[in-house]
């Protein structure tokens, strides 16, 4: 692994956790293949999962990915981010329940209606207090590596619960395995630009996409499809890791409301940069939505930079996009000045709930 070039700015070495994210996918695929799967078979093809920030975007990932393939398409999954279990859950909802530290207040008080609804339960945690009441209650633990920010972690909130949902038999994950063509293809994927991306080069696209970045009001747009997620993904991690503020909507929806909101107020849009995050399975109404897009709002803004994930499975497309976008929030944080990894203001917050108990 090549050394920190930023290592006085970035004191938690997040340049390290992002360079081996290929060896995360594949740890996180062997944790799925040895991991607990639901207690009771599944009967039904619901899957309500429960988690906030980076404990919740494997779940967005998850449901934005198997509704885009064959294999998962007959899936109803739903990410839930609040206190309270949906009146609709009953005895034979499957549940996943995902908190990185374990401690995720809102995660917890949802549990405990959980519990109270359904057996069917699966908790994926590093430990803390969503394992102890999920030992006390029976409910299997996915055991993750602990030692992570949570939005450091995505790997081992996506890939154990893949697996494990194919080893359930509620899907036929077949290519998802280790050494499979599927996760091989990824892997290689992400190695293949791991370099470029990590460094100082002129040319590379994370570097390029940060300094069109800095200063601006980022905007992502995205389809509604496969990429919804990955979009999200990439505000999040912009707001923690450069914590520069970010926005971000779907097409077509946008089409129909805020591509007018642009010609307003006059003069004030131009430090918007657009970031349109295609894919080559867009539908094709899509496709055209997203060139005229492009067409109206240049004028508007400040620049319009179209990103595309690479390789021919959706799932290297999507997390080659997720790779590039981290890499962007993390040379964007460098050029702002900001340690990576630390959230001060979420800490702030929290200790503040901490003290309203």
């Amino acid at each position: 692994m090549p050394r920190n070039p930023a290592a006085q700015l970035d004191t938690q070495d997040m340049f390290s956790v992002l360079y081996s994210f290929p060896e995360q996918v594949r740890q996180a695929i062997e944790i799925g293949e040895q991991a607990p799967i639901f207690r009771q078979a599944p009967v039904s093809n619901r899957i309500a999962i429960f988690g906030l920030g980076g404990s919740a975007i494997g779940g967005d990932l998850l449901r934005s990915f198997l509704a885009s393939v064959e294999w998962g398409e007959h899936l109803d999954i739903s990410v839930h981010r609040s206190y309270t279990a949906p009146k609709w859950m009953n005895g034979d909802t499957n549940v996943i329940v995902s908190s990185y530290s374990g401690e995720t207040e809102e995660t917890l008080s949802a549990f405990d209606q959980v519990r109270k609804k359904t057996m069917r339960s699966l908790a994926i945690t590093t430990g803390g207090t969503l394992q102890q009441k999920a030992v006390t209650w029976g409910v299997p633990v996915i055991n993750i590596p602990p030692g992570f920010q949570p939005r450091c972690a995505l790997a081992f909130s996506f890939f154990p619960l893949l697996v494990a949902l194919g080893r359930s038999g509620i899907i036929d994950a077949h290519g998802i395995r280790m050494n499979s063509r599927g996760v091989n293809e990824l892997v290689r994927e992400l190695e293949a630009v791991r370099d470029t991306y990590a460094s100082k080069a002129a040319k590379n696209p994370a570097l390029v996409l940060a300094k069109k970045l800095q200063g601006t009001y980022p905007v992502i747009y995205s389809a509604s499809e496969r990429m919804d997620a990955v979009n999200l993904r990439w505000r999040g991690q912009i707001q923690e890791n450069a914590k520069q503020v970010a926005f971000g909507n779907m097409l077509p929806e946008m089409n129909h409301n805020e591509i007018n909101g642009w010609q307003f107020p006059k003069g004030k849009t131009k430090p918007f940069e657009v970031v349109l995050l295609r894919d080559q399975d867009d539908h094709e109404r899509t496709k055209i939505r997203f060139d005229a897009l492009q067409s109206i709002i240049k004028g508007s803004v400040g620049g319009v930079t179209t990103v595309e994930g690479s390789g021919k499975s959706l799932l290297a497309r999507m997390f080659t996009a997720i790779y590039l976008g981290d890499w962007t929030s993390y040379h964007l944080a460098l050029l702002n000045g900001v340690d990576p990894t630390p959230v001060p203001v979420i800490q702030k917050l929290k200790a503040t709930l901490a003290k309203a108990r």
